[in-house]
């Protein structure tokens, strides 16, 4: 059976968020998301700047724009995508790495 341990269980959760983060928020990305949803600042009651996110179309190109649209949906495939790679194709690990080294710097610089 499959082994992982402690220190790759580290590497590819971080990767995943860094994957996930990648797909759902940054700017680099955002071509992915422009075709199913647009996100539009807007300054609620209180003075406060909110997102509000508009979805594009029906049907499946609505479906899509949900799924990107959500952390925990995107997480949950970057996961089982980083997983499954992680253990067919372990020349990826690299990558990986590097993906869980930028997720680290992400959580560190947003605790600072």
């Amino acid at each position: 059976m499959y082994s992982l341990n402690w220190v790759d269980l580290f590497i590819v959760i971080l990767a995943s968020f860094r994957l996930t983060h990648l797909i759902v928020f940054d700017k680099i990305t955002s071509f992915i998301r422009r075709p199913f949803f647009s996100v539009k600042i807007e300054e609620n009651e209180f003075g406060q700047l909110e997102e509000k996110i508009e979805m594009k179309g029906t049907g499946i190109r609505h479906l899509i724009g949900s799924l990107l649209s959500c952390f925990w949906c995107v997480g949950f495939w970057c996961s089982l995508f980083v997983v499954l790679i992680y253990f067919y194709f372990p020349f990826t690990f690299p990558f990986f790495l590097v993906l869980a080294v930028a997720g680290a710097a992400a959580v560190i610089e947003s605790k600072v």
